[in-house]
């Protein structure tokens, strides 16, 4: 069979790239890789490797050529939409870093730090809604008080590999039963996010509030939260969080 896999993340790329090796995937199914058009890291890193290309969805030549060729497109964080064309045609499969139905969408970990809503992995079939459709396994990852989005997103990192390498055989064989969400539950764009990062000064909230925020937003080294001081200056702020055991 053939199978393509969208990737825009490299952790998942190279884990996934071991799970077919111990699996010994590659002597029953073809596998081609791609990565977003827009992904310029990756543009950059493997523009000369011919087994792992760059691919635009929306390019309608493209997008013929995935229908025509592939029987299952499963996304790693892939940071393109997929077309409803594509979903309704091939067997299309999300490995999410969020715990749906909460929290669809952009970050999941960054808004379950503020909102509280459950965060974990998920590996879902795709329909025509963001982050939508039937799930096939989800495993619940705990948000620590001392977590950052950083800290956590390495967590659901590693939780997605583990649920990949135990069902990935399943997935392949569409050897699995579904259940639906649920509820609809939420949904966050990324100007949900955009609006996030700028913190006003005059704005009123409790010492929690603010430090999920920060939490939420704090990366690893990623300027996300900011602020404009009295003189216009735009200041980026991260706050880094130690558990006392980290710290000893």
């Amino acid at each position: 069979m053939n199978i393509l896999i969208i990737t825009d993340n490299e952790f998942l790329y190279n884990n996934f790239c071991k799970i077919l090796v111990k699996h010994e995937l590659n002597n029953n199914h073809c596998f081609e890789f791609r990565y977003s058009i827009n992904n310029k890291f990756f543009i950059e890193k493997y523009s000369n490797n011919n087994e792992f290309q760059s691919i635009n969805l929306k390019n309608n030549i493209e997008l013929e050529y995935v229908v025509s060729t592939f029987k299952l497109v499963i996304s790693l964080h892939c940071k393109q939409l997929f077309p409803n064309v594509l979903v309704n045609k091939i067997r299309c499969i999300n490995i999410h870093p969020g715990f749906n139905p909460y929290n669809r969408g952009w970050y999941p970990q960054v808004f379950s730090i503020i909102n509280k809503k459950p965060l974990g992995a998920t590996i879902h079939e795709m329909d025509e809604e963001l982050d939508h459709g039937d799930i096939i396994v989800q495993e619940y990852v705990n948000i620590e008080s001392w977590d950052t989005s950083g800290s956590i997103y390495q967590k659901l990192l590693v939780t997605e590999v583990n649920l990949l390498d135990k069902h990935i055989l399943r997935i392949i064989d569409n050897d699995y039963n579904v259940q639906m969400p649920v509820e609809e539950g939420n949904v966050n764009y990324i100007k949900d996010y955009v609006n996030l990062c700028e913190i006003k000064l005059d704005a009123v909230a409790t010492y929690g509030e603010v430090i999920d925020r920060l939490r939420a937003l704090s990366h690893d080294g990623f300027n996300n939260a900011y602020f404009y001081d009295n003189f216009n200056n735009k200041v980026h702020i991260e706050l880094r969080c130690l558990h006392v055991d980290d710290a000893q």
